[in-house]
């Protein structure tokens, strides 16, 4: 269970990945957010932003039209 959920259905790239980089600066080493998109954009642009915020994907998976991102605060 992820410690903090992210609902980003309905918006578009860019403001998923900003409101990521804005969540994940509040959290703490080890949390986990679960960001939940329907904007094709963010398989790339997420994984994107997390290679350079040195976090980790723990998971990524599609539901319907939505795709759930499980990220790990470094």
């Amino acid at each position: 269970m992820a410690d903090i959920k992210l609902n980003t259905v309905g918006k578009k790239c860019p403001m998923p990945v900003l409101m990521t980089k804005k969540e994940l600066k509040k959290m703490s080493s080890g949390q986990t957010l679960e960001l939940i998109s329907d904007d094709r954009g963010a398989l790339k642009d997420v994984p994107a932003l997390i290679n350079k915020t040195g976090d980790t994907i723990v998971e990524t998976k599609e539901a319907g039209e939505q795709i759930i991102f499980t990220i790990k605060k470094a």
